[in-house]
C-alpha cells in the first residue's frame, strides 16, 4: 500500500518528468529548423515563412539569441491570450468548445476541492477509526483523509451526504449554464460560417433497386416529383474502394523511389540495392530504382483499367447518393423528414462536409449496416470482459507485494526505500498506460466495420467505447480487483459477514492508484503531449529522404488533426474519477485540478498553433460530454450509497437515491431543451440564411458550386480539380432522361430534354447507352 511519501515521491518524478518536457520543447521550438514542426498551422495557412537568419551557416539551424532561452515559458501566456471568437475563426468551433472541456473541469473541481478540503478532510482526519477498528487491515496515510477513517454509523456521514448534494447541484448548475452557451456558440456557427457544400446536401441511402432506371435516373426523378422547387442538383456513390487502395499503393512506391533517387543522387558510385522477399529482409537482390520503376508502371497499368470499369460498370454504383438543393431551407426539409411509406427505404439525412465523408464506408450496403452493428457490440462485450483478466493481473503484479511473490530475487531491491516508493507510487499507473496503448485502434477499426459514413461519427463511436471501457476496466476493475486482491488475507480469515464492510472500506483506498495514474497519464502525458517528439523525428526524417518540392515539404510537416476518439474518453476518466473520489477521499481532488489546467494550456497552444482542422461539425459531439458528466454523477452517487450501507447508515440510502433520481430529471430536462439544436436544423435559422444571402449576392450560381462537391477524392487531381473524364461522365448524366418507367404517373414534370410533360412521352424511351 502507497504513503504518503510515496505520493510524494512520484509526484516529484512526474513534476521532474514535467519539467524536463517543457523545458527540451522550449529549446527545440526557438530553433529555426524545428520551426514547421512546432507551427505547422501558420504555415499552411499560408501565414508564416521559413525563419531566414542571415551570418553564420550555423544561425540558420539553431537560435544563439540567449535571451530567448530566458523566457522559456512565455508561450504559456501568449495560449491564453487569443480570445474565444477569434480562436473559433482560426481553428473552428470543434477545437473552442473541446478546450471548454477542461475550462469546465475547472469550473467544476476547483470550487469543490476547496469545499471538500475545507470541511470533508477535517471531519475524515480527526477520526480513528482505521487505526482503532481495523488494525489487521492494510491501509496507507493518505487513506487517513478518506471517508474509510470515520467511524461506523457515525453521524459525521451526514457531512458527506450533504456535500454530494452541494456538488452535484454546482456540477448540474456548471453543466446547464455551459449546454446554453454551446448549443448557442452552435446556432451562431452556422448562421455566421461562410457558404459549405454540406448545408444545402442530404446523404440518401438504401434506395429502392429499378429496372428500369439507373441510380442516378431514380434518384433525379423522384427528387424532381417530390420536392419540384428546391432539388438542384445530385451525384451518385460510385464504389471506388480498390482504385483508393492501388492509388495508395503507388504512392507509397512513389515516396521509396523518390528515397532510392536522392540516395543514388548523393553517390553515383553505387546503386542502391533491395531484397524482393518479406519486409525487403530477404529473397532476390535487386536494383531498387529499376524494381520500384517497373513496380510503379505495373500499378499504373492496374489503376487505369480499375478506373475505366468504374466509370463503365453499373455495378459499380451504390444506392447511395449526395442530392443538392437550392437553399438551406429545402436541404433541412428533405434532411428531417420521411421520404417514402417505407421507413427503412430512400433514408435521408445531413451529408457531412467533403472534408468529413469517410469514402471507403459509402460502399457498404445499408442493409448490412444493422448485421455490422450487432456483431460489433458483441465483440466489444468480449472485447471488455476479456481485458478484465489481464488487467486485474497486471495491477496486482506492478506493486511491492506482487513483485516480491512472483519474482522473489527483487526482494532486496524492492527494500530500498527510494525504489519502493518509485515502485508504488509510479509503477502501476505507467504498466496500465502501456497495457491499453493499442485500445484506441483497435476501437477505430471496430467503428470503420459498423459503417459510419463521416469521419466524426467514427471518432464519436470510438470514443463512446471507449469511455465505456475505461469505465469497466480502468475505474471498476482496479477498484474492485485492486481492494480485493491487496485484502485477500483478510478475506480468508473473517466471517462473512464482515466482508461487505472490508470492500466498502477498501475502495476508497485504491485513491492512491488513480492519484499515480493521474500524474503518470495526466501530468507527464500532457507535457509529453507538447513535445511532440514523434512529429519532431518523423518531420526531419521525411524531410532529408524525401522531400522534392514545397508541397511534400507541407505533407511531411502536416501534424494531422486532434485525436477526438482518444483525448475526450481520457478527459471523461478524470471526471468520473473527480466525481468519485470527491465525498470519498478529497486527497484525489488536487491532481484533478492541476491536470485539467496544465491540459487546458498545453491543447489551447496545441490548437492555435499545431493541429490541423481536419473537419468541422460545428460542436456535435457536446451531447456525448455532457452525458458522460451525468453518468459520473450517477456512479458517484451509487458508489456512496454502496459505501455508506456498510457504514451502518442504510437510512441515507433514500436520500442518495432521491439525489440520483433528481440527476437523472435534470438530464432529460437539458436533452429535451438543448439538444435539438445539435440533431435539427431550424427551419426558421435556415430560412434567414437563405433570405440574406440572397440579398447578398442575388446572381450566385449555386449548381456550379455544389455540382463536384462530392467527388470521390480518387477522381480529382494534386489540384483539387475534378479529372476530365469523371467530368464528362458527369456532364453526360446530369440530363434528365425521360422515364424508362411503364407507369409515368411518378414523372408529372417536364422533360429538361423535349419541355413536354410526361404525359406526352411514349410508352416506353429505348435505353441510351452508358458512357
Amino acid at each position: 500500500m502507497a504513503t504518503l511519501s510515496d505520493i510524494g515521491v512520484a509526484a516529484g518524478i512526474n513534476l521532474l518528468s514535467a519539467f524536463i518536457f517543457f523545458i527540451a520543447f522550449a529549446i527545440l521550438r526557438l530553433q529555426p529548423f524545428n520551426d514547421r514542426v512546432y507551427f505547422p498551422k501558420w504555415y499552411l495557412k499560408g501565414l508564416r515563412s521559413s525563419p531566414s537568419r542571415s551570418g553564420a551557416f550555423v544561425k540558420k539551424f539553431v537560435n544563439l539569441d540567449f535571451r530567448s532561452y530566458l523566457r522559456f515559458l512565455n508561450w504559456m501566456p501568449e495560449a491564453l491570450k487569443m480570445p474565444e471568437l477569434e480562436l473559433i475563426d482560426h481553428a473552428g468551433l470543434d477545437s473552442a468548445v473541446y478546450l471548454r472541456t477542461y475550462l469546465i473541469g475547472l469550473k467544476i473541481f476547483v470550487p469543490i476541492t476547496f469545499l471538500a478540503w475545507a470541511i470533508l478532510v477535517p471531519v475524515n482526519y480527526t477520526n480513528k477509526a482505521l487505526e482503532l477498528q481495523l488494525r489487521n487491515f492494510t491501509s496507507s496515510d493518505i487513506d487517513k483523509l478518506s471517508i474509510s477513517n470515520v467511524p461506523d454509523g457515525s453521524d459525521r456521514f451526514w457531512t458527506h451526504i450533504v456535500m454530494a448534494y452541494a456538488f452535484t447541484f454546482w456540477t448540474c448548475f456548471v453543466l446547464l449554464k455551459e449546454y446554453e452557451k454551446v448549443a448557442n456558440l452552435r446556432l451562431q456557427f452556422i448562421a455566421s460560417e461562410k457558404r459549405r457544400p454540406d448545408q444545402f446536401t442530404v446523404i440518401v441511402r438504401n434506395l429502392p433497386p429499378d429496372t428500369d432506371e439507373s441510380v442516378s435516373e431514380s434518384v433525379e426523378h423522384f427528387f424532381l416529383v417530390n420536392h419540384p422547387d428546391t432539388y438542384l442538383t445530385h451525384q451518385v456513390v460510385c464504389n471506388a474502394n480498390k482504385l483508393a487502395k492501388l492509388v495508395k499503393k503507388r504512392k507509397s512506391m512513389q515516396n521509396w523511389l523518390d528515397y532510392y533517387q536522392l540516395k543514388y543522387s548523393r553517390n553515383n558510385a553505387k546503386r542502391p540495392l533491395m531484397k524482393t522477399g518479406f519486409l525487403g529482409l530477404c529473397g532476390k537482390q535487386v536494383d531498387a530504382i529499376d524494381r520500384h520503376i517497373s513496380e510503379i508502371d505495373k500499378l499504373s497499368n492496374e489503376i487505369a483499367e480499375e478506373r475505366e470499369r468504374v466509370l463503365k460498370d453499373p455495378k459499380a454504383i451504390m444506392p447511395a447518393a449526395f442530392v443538392s438543393f437550392k437553399s438551406r431551407w429545402g436541404a433541412a426539409v428533405c434532411a428531417q423528414t420521411q421520404q417514402v411509406r417505407n421507413p427503412t427505404s430512400m433514408l435521408t439525412e445531413w451529408a457531412p462536409e467533403p472534408r468529413d465523408v469517410y469514402w471507403q464506408n459509402l460502399a457498404i450496403p445499408y442493409v448490412s449496416i444493422a448485421v455490422r452493428r450487432l456483431i460489433m457490440a458483441v465483440a466489444f462485450f468480449f472485447l471488455t470482459f476479456f481485458f478484465i483478466i489481464p488487467i486485474a493481473s497486471v495491477q496486482a503484479l506492478a506493486t511491492i507485494e506482487g513483485l516480491e511473490k512472483e519474482l522473489p530475487f527483487l526482494k532486496p531491491l524492492t527494500e530500498v526505500k527510494f525504489i519502493r516508493s518509485v515502485i508504488q507510487g509510479f509503477l502501476p499507473g505507467i504498466v496500465l498506460k502501456i497495457f491499453l496503448i493499442f485500445l484506441p485502434t483497435i476501437l477505430m477499426i471496430m467503428s470503420k466495420f459498423e459503417g459510419f459514413t463521416s469521419i466524426s461519427s467514427l471518432q464519436r463511436r470510438s470514443a463512446t467505447r471507449y469511455y465505456l471501457f475505461n469505465v469497466v476496466n480502468v475505474f471498476l476493475v482496479s477498484v474492485v480487483a485492486g481492494s480485493a486482491m491487496e485484502q485477500l488475507d483478510t478475506f480468508i480469515n473473517q466471517s462473512a459477514n464482515e466482508i461487505p464492510k472490508t470492500i466498502g472500506v477498501g475502495v476508497p483506498m485504491r485513491a492512491t492508484f488513480f492519484i499515480t495514474y493521474i500524474m503518470v497519464d495526466g501530468w507527464a502525458g500532457i507535457a509529453a503531449e507538447i513535445l511532440m517528439l514523434k512529429p519532431l523525428i518523423f518531420y526531419h526524417l521525411k524531410n532529408f529522404f524525401l522531400v522534392k518540392t514545397e508541397k511534400d515539404r507541407e505533407e511531411a510537416m502536416d501534424p494531422g488533426s486532434l485525436g477526438f476518439n482518444t483525448e475526450e474518453p481520457r478527459i471523461q476518466l478524470y471526471f468520473l474519477l473527480g466525481m468519485v473520489y470527491a465525498t470519498v477521499t478529497p486527497a484525489l481532488l488536487p491532481f484533478i485540478v492541476v491536470f485539467f489546467g496544465l491540459a487546458y494550456v498545453v491543447f489551447r497552444h496545441q490548437i492555435i498553433n499545431v493541429y490541423n482542422q481536419e473537419y468541422e461539425s460545428a460542436a456535435a459531439f457536446w451531447p456525448d460530454v455532457h452525458g458522460r458528466i451525468i453518468i459520473a454523477l450517477l456512479v458517484s452517487h451509487v458508489a456512496l450509497i454502496g459505501l455508506l450501507s456498510t457504514k451502518h447508515l442504510v437510512q441515507s440510502a433514500p436520500l442518495l437515491v432521491a439525489l440520483a433520481v433528481l440527476t437523472i430529471w435534470f438530464y432529460t430536462f437539458c436533452k429535451a431543451r438543448y439538444e435539438p439544436a445539435f440533431v435539427r436544423y431550424p427551419l426558421q435559422e435556415a430560412m434567414m440564411k437563405d433570405t440574406l444571402e440572397r440579398a447578398k449576392e442575388p446572381n450566385f450560381n449555386l449548381k456550379p458550386y455544389l455540382k463536384h462537391a462530392y467527388i470521390h477524392p480518387i477522381f480529382k487531381d494534386n489540384d483539387g480539380e475534378v479529372e476530365e473524364e469523371f467530368s464528362n461522365k458527369l456532364e453526360d448524366e446530369s440530363v434528365l432522361v425521360p422515364t424508362k418507367r411503364q407507369s409515368r404517373r411518378n414523372t408529372p414534370v417536364p422533360s429538361k430534354i423535349s419541355g413536354a410533360s410526361s404525359s406526352s412521352l411514349p410508352e416506353t424511351v429505348p435505353e441510351r447507352s452508358v458512357p
